[in-house]
């Protein structure tokens, strides 16, 4: 239930932050919003490279999708994923 509310949550952050992109705010505003969306983009990224690199060779690797929503919902994906690990132990 969180995990879905913090993904939503997410899907909001992104909404704001690209719709700069679209429809430009205020001057001081909208360099702060570039900012942000860069590191957020920046962090993410980071957030699934270090996933994969600690994957074992031998297990199942990632989909495209699953590396998709990892990327867009960055740790609400990561707890979700790992409590459907737990459940499959």
């Amino acid at each position: 239930m969180l995990i879905n509310l913090g993904r939503l949550l997410m899907l909001c952050v992104w909404a704001f932050l690209l719709l700069n992109i679209f429809h430009p705010f205020p001057r001081p505003l909208n360099i702060f919003v570039n900012v942000a969306l860069i590191f957020m983009a920046i962090m993410h990224a980071m957030q699934l490279a270090l996933l994969k690199s600690t994957q074992p060779k031998d297990g199942p690797p990632l989909s495209r999708v699953q590396q998709l929503k990892i990327f867009v919902f960055g740790v609400f994906e990561l707890l979700a994923w790992q409590k459907n690990l737990r459940k499959g132990q």
